[in-house]
């Protein structure tokens, strides 16, 4: 993999009293020598994160599904005119992980490929990923585009027709990466290909509701389902549903927790053994349906209901 390089514009230095604190990764030894992380020491004071980085892009249940859950996936990009122009008639492709987990690349056939699930360097992933697509945009053909640490710059809602629809389309692999390229591949890319082809968990999205995955996990069959609604009133409509006994997606199915990713929650089902994506259309429709009466209750939860509450949020964990 390339070796990251700083991003143009991005300060080299942060100055704390009549000292000047180099700038590192967030997880690196903070140059101070306090022994805690940049990100928790001199980095705290320049970090400004943002809570729902893909807010305001149409799909954006599916873009933190993408970036967190569905390991192998595509979705073409509609870009703002300034930026279609730069692209001159190329198609772009937002991707889950690209070879070498790069945070973009050029195909020799022109095609730009953005990747997703790459280490952010800044505390807007928003802004990170609109920065390895500008940098796609001018690269040369057949040529990674390494990691950067950008400034001050564009988000991908400035870069994207951001109510353009994200179409998903969930890969058994990661084959697309030179498919259709014409290109021979080299040692570095088939080996990573061969590794993550090697390790991809079955999964697929379901149709009949918004960014809900089902996927296998050695002998186990989940749903994995990000949903757009804040997440007070969402607990509150779980905690009611689950007291109802509506918590489910059928016999033999169970919520099991919750996890929060860019800003949104994301609970997860275990599901019937053996239970493919299917079987779960017209369950998780009915479950949609009770959902959204659930957050249209208003009033106090009572007793069980907050018991029912206390026992989700005991049970989340924060991606991001």
């Amino acid at each position: 993999m390339a070796k990251n390089k700083r991003g143009a514009g991005a300060p080299s230095s942060t100055s704390v009293g009549d000292a000047d604190i180099p700038v590192v990764g967030g997880r690196e030894p903070c140059p101070c020598g306090s022994g805690r992380r940049y990100k928790a020491c001199h980095g705290r004071a320049a970090a400004t994160l943002v809570r729902r980085p893909f807010e305001g892009l149409a799909g954006e249940c599916d873009w933190v599904a993408l970036k967190e859950i569905v390991p192998s996936a595509t979705a073409a990009l509609t870009l703002a005119p300034e930026q279609a122009k730069a692209a001159d008639g190329r198609p772009v492709t937002l991707a889950t992980v690209l070879p070498l987990a790069w945070p973009a690349l050029v195909r020799t056939d022109g095609a730009v490929f953005v990747g997703l699930q790459t280490p952010t360097s800044s505390d807007d992933a928003s802004r990170d990923i609109a920065d390895s697509l500008l940098r796609a945009l001018v690269s040369e053909h057949g040529s990674p585009v390494p990691p950067s640490r950008p400034g001050p710059g564009p988000r991908l809602q400035d870069v994207l027709i951001a109510d353009a629809p994200l179409e998903v389309t969930v890969h058994s692999g990661f084959d697309f990466w030179i498919e259709g390229s014409g290109a021979e591949t080299t040692d570095d890319v088939a080996a990573s290909l061969e590794r993550a082809n090697s390790s991809v968990v079955p999964t697929r999205r379901l149709t009949g509701v918004e960014a809900a995955y089902w996927c296998r996990i050695g002998p186990k069959e989940h749903l994995r389902w990000v949903l757009p609604y804040d997440e007070e009133p969402l607990l509150d409509a779980l905690a009611r549903l689950h007291v109802a006994g509506g918590d489910t997606l059928g016999d033999g199915t169970r919520l099991i927790g919750t996890f929060r990713a860019h800003g949104l929650l994301v609970p997860v089902w275990d599901l019937v053994p053996g239970a493919e994506a299917d079987d779960v259309e017209g369950p998780a429709a009915a479950f949609a349906a009770r959902l959204t009466e659930a957050l249209a209750t208003t009033g106090d939860l009572t007793t069980d209901e907050r018991h029912a509450r206390a026992g989700l949020s005991n049970r989340q964990v924060t991606l991001r």
